[in-house]
């Protein structure tokens, strides 16, 4: 039995949607992903790792057309998306499916609104765009998931430029038949190795996604041809990627079930399996309060990706569940903070971690854990967490991403700037230019500085 055209189905479909189509609640989440990333892309600009691929590409870069996010540096758009979508992921901080553990915004918001510099888009259509490509990047990583994963590819990377490329191909006006090929170009780009979790690379992953999906776009409207079948065809993205293929979970329901409905967002910046850990420990904490001190023994039952690094750095401590207890437990901190080189190699946190035992159990799910600590005195205290924060269950509200945006905003901007910031990306929708948030992503300081 052939399969459908399942790449000409979903180029149909995100070259014919209208904003009007979708539900109100799904363009409300659209908004707050697009707040969740914003926050999260400036709170990562002054990292390392944002220094270092900017140092290298800068020699190499085009035009100033797009800017920089948190720091004011204008590059060609394909080199700002690239940069973005880097500093959007590199605290580890930005929104998931969980159902497929993509990361759908890096890729998508961070090509978008670099395309969005060079061309006239009104914040309507740059949102309509986003719901659609995230839309894209999770369906079609349901269709792989878990296996894809599980091979080693890292899913933000290989899905996430599928959304990219779909999200500017609607900004770019593309038919069906051109977002076809950009569909294609994509899928002979989708790459992302979960053996670079823990270095540089692991934020490279989105970063490229949205560079090379906007790029994928463009040359679709240029008339650069692909296959029209890349994502089911035999030597396809689907069948050369993964061992399961489930076609249905792609275009079953498009325009009724919304996979963008179902994003979540971080509260603490590090991998999304040790959230209910640091949740636990933080509960905990609050309980034994200075007898945090006197423990001898943390006892955790988790899923077995928990164990995916144990980490001596500030980046291999973002996976490490070790650390993440013992950083909650002492000093009650999940946020970037508690992931630097500083914190992982910390003289207390190094003993407490130390003392961290762990259990690992697949019939335990993803997002619960159960935790007992035991004290000096012999007294043990448990928790068990079924689901915890910022998941689907237990959501951040609209104050709470505000909060988040203003922690990570203010190592990069002035109070002012960020307040101003936060008002017009919780306005996307009716911004005549979305242009607007990426110049008011600028401090002030950069701002002088380039006049």
């Amino acid at each position: 039995m052939a399969e459908p055209n399942v790449t000409r189905i979903v180029a149909g479909w995100a070259t014919s949607l209208d904003l009007a189509d979708i539900p109100a609640e799904v363009r409300r989440e659209g908004v707050r992903t697009f707040v969740n990333w914003l926050g999260c892309a400036i709170g990562g600009a002054d990292h390392e790792t944002v220094d270092c691929a900017l140092a290298g590409v800068r020699p190499f870069a085009g035009p100033p057309q797009a800017t920089v996010l948190g720091r004011g540096e204008r590059l060609d758009v394909l080199h700002t998306a690239l940069l973005n979508g880097i500093s959007s992921h590199v605290l580890d901080y930005d929104d998931t499916h969980l159902k497929t553990i993509i990361h759908p915004a890096g890729p998508v918001a961070s090509a978008l609104l670099a395309v969005a510099e060079l061309r006239p888009v009104t914040g309507r259509d740059l949102l309509a765009a986003q719901i659609v490509g995230v839309e894209i990047a999770c369906r079609i990583g349901n269709s792989v998931y878990p296996d894809h994963y599980d091979r080693g590819w890292h899913i933000t990377g290989t899905a996430g430029i599928f959304g990219a490329a779909a999200a500017v191909g609607r900004l770019l006006g593309l038919d069906e038949q051109r977002m076809c090929w950009a569909l294609g170009i994509a899928a002979t780009q989708a790459s992302g190795l979960r053996e670079m979790f823990g270095t540089m690379c692991k934020s490279f992953h989105p970063g490229r996604a949205a560079q090379n999906g906007a790029l994928a776009a463009f040359l679709a409207e240029a008339g650069f041809d692909s296959s029209e079948r890349a994502i089911e065809a035999p030597r396809g993205f689907a069948n050369v990627l993964s061992t399961k293929q489930d076609y249905a979970e792609i275009t079953e329901g498009l325009g009724e079930r919304w996979e963008a409905a179902l994003n979540s967002y971080k509260p603490f910046a590090c991998g999304i399996v040790i959230h209910p850990t640091i949740d636990g420990c933080q509960q905990l904490r609050e309980e034994l309060r200075d007898a945090v001190r006197e423990i001898t023994e943390v006892a955790i039952r988790a899923h077995p990706l928990v164990l995916e690094l144990t980490g001596k750095t500030g980046l291999e401590g973002k996976f490490s569940v070790y650390h993440a207890a013992a950083a909650a437990l002492l000093r009650g901190d999940g946020s970037h903070s508690a992931f630097t080189d500083e914190a992982v190699n910390d003289p207390a946190l190094v003993e407490l971690r130390r003392k961290v035992k762990v259990t690992t159990d697949p019939k335990v799910h993803e997002a619960s854990v159960d935790l007992t600590v035991t004290l000096r005195d012999g007294r043990r205290v448990s928790r068990s967490i079924e689901r915890a924060i910022g998941s689907l269950e237990r959501p951040l509200s609209d104050q709470q991403l505000e909060a988040k945006f203003r922690g990570q905003a203010v190592s990069r901007l002035s109070e002012g700037e960020c307040e101003r910031l936060i008002e017009l990306a919780w306005r996307l929708p009716e911004l005549e230019r979305a242009a607007e948030v990426a110049r008011a992503a600028v401090p002030s300081g950069a701002r002088e500085a380039a006049r």
